[in-house]
């Protein structure tokens, strides 16, 4: 049996007929009994599958890191969520069965704060990768003492590294160490700023693909 809360207009929680209520995050909702579907895998079904298990296996490693690169945007949701959504949405390629990330358009940062300027890579020491940018904390709210933020994720090893709250902007250069597994495996680079008091974040910007040196 449901409950109203709030009186007859108001939300509800329990069952009623058909109907369950309940709230999440403050937001009161309806939805109506799942139904037992005879063929749970229907081409739509599978598509839609296909589709979340791509933008899964790329966001899963880096699900401590999205709690920062898009906090801003948990609204009424997870930042995870959040991320979900923008790269379901705007990174997906490829068709049925085959889909993957155009990293290019992939997000693993969303702000407002300008971004990386020019952001290059090099891998020329064992279990490391350079970042270089160009210092543009002249441009309209950025600020030199902006910090860089990186990800280096490896879709073979499904892991991720990241640094947050590195070198300044001004400083236009960082290391990020990567683990000995890395060595000889393509990696995907991504650069973003965080200002002074972690409020706002910039985009990431994808630095490109790298193979990690061997020694």
């Amino acid at each position: 049996m449901g409950t109203i809360k709030k009186g007859i207009l108001g939300g509800f929680s329990g069952k009623v007929g058909t109907v369950i209520g309940g709230n999440w995050k403050g937001i009161d909702y309806m939805r109506g009994k799942a139904a037992s579907v005879s063929n749970p895998k229907t081409e739509a079904q599978l598509d839609q599958r296909a589709r979340f298990g791509a933008a899964l296996r790329f966001l899963q490693p880096l699900t401590p890191f999205l709690r920062i690169g898009f906090k801003n945007y948990a609204v009424k949701m997870t930042a995870f969520n959040s991320a979900m959504s923008y790269n379901l949405n705007n990174a997906l390629s490829g068709s049925y069965p085959e889909y993957f990330i155009d990293y290019a358009s992939a997000l693993v940062s969303r702000g407002s704060l300008p971004g990386a300027m020019n952001p290059q890579i090099q891998s020329s020491n064992p279990g490391q990768i350079d970042f270089t940018w160009e210092d543009n904390s002249q441009d309209t709210t950025a600020n030199t003492f902006d910090k860089v933020i990186l990800v280096v994720y490896n879709p073979a090893k499904q892991k991720a590294i990241t640094v947050i709250g590195g070198n300044e902007r001004s400083a236009c250069a960082q290391t990020i160490d990567v683990p000995s597994t890395f060595a000889g495996d393509q990696v995907e680079c991504f650069i973003a700023f965080q200002n002074l008091n972690q409020s706002i974040l910039s985009n990431s910007v994808y630095a490109g693909p790298i193979n990690v040196f061997i020694d």
